[in-house]
């Protein structure tokens, strides 16, 4: 018999709707439920593409004996930690200062007034790996609340201090005086230089997650200063991750992360974000390098976004899973859909064509992924002159044979953040591509987001699904992400109104998410949680999966500084930006799109705008060349002195065309150069 969660939105609390568990949705009526009953809550959270949130799900909140035991001496309340973000950040915090460690399935165990008593990740349904059972930790948290309950509240009460000591800066030490200086930069650059892998790519060990944001930062600050050093560790990196099993080489798209260090064998879900952000990594280092990979993973990178995730309202789902639907009662197989034996290649492509494909995509008879499958790996590009005809019919061949398989599941929930994200992703892949229906697709992405999730006051909602909207208030990352969007489509499209849906957008941030101590909070003055509020209201200037929602802010407010010569956004920014002083020397790896905005800071950031009739080729010349930038968070407009809505954007402005022929103007941190009409001397001016 369905729980309550049958009439929940999100796809993830709807997996769990048909478990004996009674699950309760995060809210005033569970905890007043957890204080009627003198109970504590289990707090699980998860997302819907989380490979050990299924494990877990099936082995112990589908199993009768367990629901029956947790119902009778819990309240039970499942989140979807892409929801709620907030509620998943407080309750991390103390999962990672409990265990040393942190993850998904998070399990914490609350008072009736919110606050975590214990808290951990996975448990199995037998105990093994120095892990309880989840039963047996059930009946221990449950022995203690009964026997022991001075010692649970003062381990509550002990922990929920902690948690409000917190708050601040969310461990990035000290703010700066003023934004990372160059010789800061450059210290972070050196620090991740020796944390760097030269075998592999990457940083650190496995696991290993695309480090998006800090290969932003390696490009930018090779575009300012000409580091070699920072340009090679992109290189190399964007390299190795676009051969691996990470990337889906008949598909495009990137997993999750790879469990080894050589990027061979993901997780193999494929989130929206990850996408988005390295789809825009990989335009960038096309536009400063020319790389034909580079180029490959961008066509192949949108197509996959266009194909798999984008909804029948225009936005883009959250993710695919990481596990193929089970056949015929079987438990769900990680990966099934993409791995491959020389068997199955034959099988498809006949002997001669199997066994060159197994010898191309690393598809070995011991195989490197389980039970004698492989990923596949792309480990060198087929020779153009014999080769690459034959491997683009191979690629087609293996492609349309696995679409009768049993795809990974879709969480089809619209993110307000993560489309922003992709919208500034597929406008300016589009732009540089020439590929019209990425920009359309980034437009009716935008459109839907302002149709649907922005309301007159310029606030936003969170999520939506099936165009309908959700009830969760917009977080920081919401907010600057997809201000971020618009403000890359003034760059594409010219049109004003973007400049100003980004203005309503910035408004809100400054009035309700800034810190008067300086940098931003993860919710609104007027929107957090009033549990949450009890602890403490969630802050971190350091990426996660995603750049942090307050870099992401400061990011946004220098762009859209740059477009109108605001003062007070600039100035917020730069307060902002002061939160990565001491992370820029400390933890680089951690604070990538914050480095990345101070590379921005430091260059400017350059602003062009281009002014000629639209159909003039000359026009169409220098916007070409503006858009090629790889000046760090160079803005890019492009009017036409014929149409009133060009004066709308202040950037365009009294500036005009030059003895009748189209003109680029240049300024960085308020100088400006004179205008020029060629191409060539507008490349020249903006360090090309």
């Amino acid at each position: 018999m369905p729980n309550r969660l049958r009439d929940a939105r999100s796809p993830y609390l709807l997996q769990h709707a048909d478990n004996p568990v009674d699950w309760w949705e995060w809210g005033d009526d569970a905890f007043a439920e957890a204080r009627r009953r003198d109970v504590p809550v289990l707090l699980s959270v998860g997302y819907a593409a989380c490979h050990w949130c299924h494990v877990m799900a099936h082995e112990s909140f589908e199993d009768e004996r367990v629901a029956g035991y947790l119902n009778e001496h819990f309240v039970a309340i499942k989140v979807d930690r892409e929801e709620r973000p907030d509620v998943d950040a407080v309750y991390m915090e103390a999962v990672q200062a409990l265990t040393g460690q942190g993850g998904w399935p998070m399990t914490a165990f609350l008072t009736p007034g919110g606050k975590p008593f214990y808290a951990g990740t996975y448990f199995p349904p037998q105990p093994r790996h120095g892990l309880p059972s989840f039963g047996q930790l059930l009946q221990a948290v449950d022995e203690a609340w009964t026997q022991r309950r001075g010692d649970v509240t003062e381990s509550a009460d002990r922990i929920g201090a902690a948690l409000g000591g917190a708050g601040g800066a969310g461990g990035a030490g000290p703010a700066g005086s003023q934004p990372p200086a160059a010789d800061r930069l450059d210290a972070a650059v050196a620090r991740l230089t020796g944390e760097f892998d030269p075998a592999a790519g990457g940083f650190g060990g496995a696991p290993k997650f695309p480090p998006s944001m800090v290969l932003e930062f390696l490009l930018r600050h090779h575009a300012r200063t000409g580091d070699r050093r920072a340009l090679s560790m992109a290189e190399e990196t964007c390299e190795r991750m676009a051969r691996g099993g990470l990337y889906d080489q008949l598909g495009g798209g990137f997993a999750r992360y790879s469990v080894d260090a050589g990027w061979v064998v993901p997780h193999f879900e494929k989130m929206l974000y990850d996408n988005a952000l390295l789809l825009r990594v990989y335009t960038h280092l096309w536009r400063m390098t020319g790389s034909a990979l580079a180029a490959r993973v961008v066509r192949e990178t949108a197509g996959f976004l266009l194909r798999e995730l984008r909804t029948a309202e225009g936005g883009f789902a959250s993710s695919l899973d990481a596990d193929s639907p089970p056949v015929e009662g079987a438990a769900p197989v990680e990966g099934a859909f993409y791995v491959w034996t020389p068997a199955q290649l034959r099988d498809v492509l006949g002997d001669e064509d199997g066994e060159w494909a197994a010898a191309l995509l690393g598809v070995t008879e011991a195989g490197t992924f389980e039970h004698g499958a492989s990923t596949l790996q792309l480990l060198r590009d087929p020779d153009p002159a014999g080769e690459a005809g034959r491997w683009e019919r191979v690629r087609g061949q293996l492609f349309d044979a696995r679409l009768p398989r049993p795809a990974p599941g879709r969480d089809d929930k619209v993110v307000a953040a993560w489309n922003g994200l992709a919208i500034a992703a597929l406008a300016e892949a589009g732009a540089l591509f020439d590929q019209p229906a990425w920009v359309a697709a980034a437009v009716d992405c935008a459109d839907l987001l302002v149709r649907l999730h922005l309301d007159e006051r310029g606030r936003l909602r969170r999520v939506s699904r099936d165009g309908v909207i959700g009830g969760h208030a917009g977080v920081l990352e919401d907010y600057a992400d997809v201000a971020e969007g618009f403000l890359t489509l003034v760059a594409v499209t010219g049109d004003p109104v973007w400049l100003s849906f980004a203005e309503q957008l910035l408004d809100v941030v400054l009035a309700r998410f800034a810190d008067p101590a300086g940098g931003f909070f993860d919710t609104g003055d007027d929107t957090t949680d009033v549990r949450l509020a009890g602890l403490r209201r969630p802050q971190d200037p350091t990426d996660n999966a995603t750049p942090s929602g307050w870099s992401a802010a400061a990011g946004a407010l220098l762009g859209f500084a740059a477009y109108t010569g605001s003062d007070r956004h600039r100035t917020a920014a730069g307060d902002a930006l002061r939160g990565y002083d001491a992370l820029a020397v400390r933890a680089p790896r951690f604070a990538g799109w914050g480095l990345a905005v101070a590379e921005a800071w430091l260059a400017g950031p350059a602003e062009v705008a281009v002014v000629g009739s639209a159909g003039d080729p000359r026009t169409a010349a220098l916007y070409a060349v503006a858009l090629r930038s790889g000046s760090p968070g160079a803005v890019v407009v492009a009017g036409d002195p014929a149409d009133p809505a060009s004066a709308e954007v202040p950037l365009l402005r009294d500036r005009h065309e030059v003895g009748g022929v189209p003109a680029a103007y240049v300024c960085r941190g308020f100088v400006c150069e004179l205008p020029v009409t060629d191409p060539v001397a507008l490349a020249r001016q903006l360090g090309g």
